[in-house]
């Protein structure tokens, strides 16, 4: 079968090529969204089917594998977090042929006279924030996001921005785009935002007012601390040679076993931002220090578990292909085992030891016939801490 999609905006008088007015009339089955009916309807041919393109979308591809052809319209241009790319996943096999508009976030730029050569593009529509908060880690300059009516809408996003305290940029909000009636753009600070509601559908494009400092190696001082206790954190020039070890450029899902302050999985999340990072703590006091010094930092997306590592429920948690045990509470054998079921050949674990008894500890509780120590690095950070950072791999 063949699809036609067609990329339009919000405008009610909607101005055609003539190609695509000539596949208007000349087809019978039309489908897309509820607005886009809306927007379409005078221009459709008599005794014309539509199918509404709703959840669950393998409903709607049943209905269109009844025909031959399908008109789809979508919003702007349909290659760009757009329909046309679901029917390449769903309907691999059938003709594709796309007649795009200019996306929202153009539209936007358009009106805002803002050049968007280098605007870092991030769609929150339906979706995580993972990408927006590696966005706003990385600090790019310019900041296009789709959003969504629900759970990310501008309000929402602001108020994020401001909890990690991402205040220096402005949003610019476009609303209702291409509709001559009702379109806005409006330019206001991050605190502004938060404050306001927007009519959908917008999107956003942030500018920023000011670099924020992204720190490589950030000073222990600076960490809120488990009761004031300096010795409580894993010191800065140890954390280093530990994210070194957990060779995170190339990983995705990171687990800090025992986060304590939660230094590591913060200065691996700063360094490494496209980390899904998971960390345990059996201190209640775990939740609020990791809260506060996430925030302190500018670090969102970091999810927290409090409780006894081995009596976590992890099944529905993805496998971990780094880990780092910052306190086993003398259960070693045990941790280890629980990850030696979860996580997949050539990941890695590191541990810190502080004495011969805890580094023996440590590799007696592998099994030497899935593990392989690939990499001992000896710190000394003063004249009484020596520390071992220990990196093995399973096989």
């Amino acid at each position: 079968m063949n699809f036609h999609v067609i990329g339009i905006d919000d405008n009610r008088e909607q101005s055609f090529s003539e190609e695509v007015a000539s596949l208007i009339t000349s087809h019978t089955v039309f489908s897309g969204g509820v607005r886009h009916h809306e927007i379409m309807r005078p221009y459709l041919p008599a005794g014309y089917e539509w199918i509404d393109i709703t959840v669950p979308l393998d409903d709607v591809f049943r209905r269109y594998e009844a025909y031959d052809d399908v008109i789809v319209f979508a919003s702007g241009d349909p290659l760009f977090f757009g329909f046309a790319n679901t029917i390449r996943r769903k309907m691999p096999d059938a003709g594709l042929r796309v007649y795009p508009f200019f996306n929202s976030l153009q539209l936007l730029a358009h009106r805002l006279l803002s050049p968007y050569h280098d605007m870092h593009v991030v769609s929150l529509t339906g979706r995580s924030w993972n990408a927006f908060d590696e966005a706003l880690i990385l600090g790019y300059g310019t900041i296009g996001l789709l959003t969504d009516k629900k759970q990310h809408t501008p309000r929402d996003i602001a108020a994020r921005m401001l909890e990690y305290g991402y205040d220096n940029y402005t949003m610019s909000i476009g609303e209702l785009l291409g509709n001559k009636e009702q379109e806005r753009v409006i330019t206001l600070s991050i605190q502004e935002a938060a404050q306001q509601s927007f009519a959908f559908p917008n999107c956003i494009m942030l500018r920023q007012t000011a670099r924020r400092a992204r720190p490589f190696g950030i000073p222990d001082a600076e960490f809120h601390l488990l009761n004031g206790r300096a010795k409580m954190i894993t010191k800065m020039p140890v954390r280093l040679v530990t994210l070194h070890a957990l060779d995170l450029r190339d990983r995705n899902v990171f687990w800090d076993i025992g986060f304590c302050t939660g230094s590591v999985s913060i200065e691996a999340r700063m360094q490494f931002p496209h980390l899904k990072v998971y960390a345990f703590e059996k201190r209640t006091e775990g939740a609020e220090l990791m809260a506060k010094n996430s925030r302190r930092f500018g670090v969102p997306g970091i999810e927290t578990f409090i409780g006894d590592f081995t009596e976590i429920d992890i099944s529905m948690l993805p496998p971990p292909d780094t880990v780092f045990i910052g306190g086993h509470g003398g259960q070693m054998k045990e941790i280890i085992g629980r990850l030696e079921a979860k996580m997949p050949r050539g990941a890695v674990v590191v541990f810190n030891s502080v004495s011969e008894a805890s580094r023996a500890l440590f590799l007696e509780s592998l099994d030497k016939e899935r593990w392989t120590t690939v990499e001992s690095i000896a710190v000394r950070v003063d004249d009484f801490n020596r520390i071992e950072v220990m990196r093995c791999k399973r096989k």
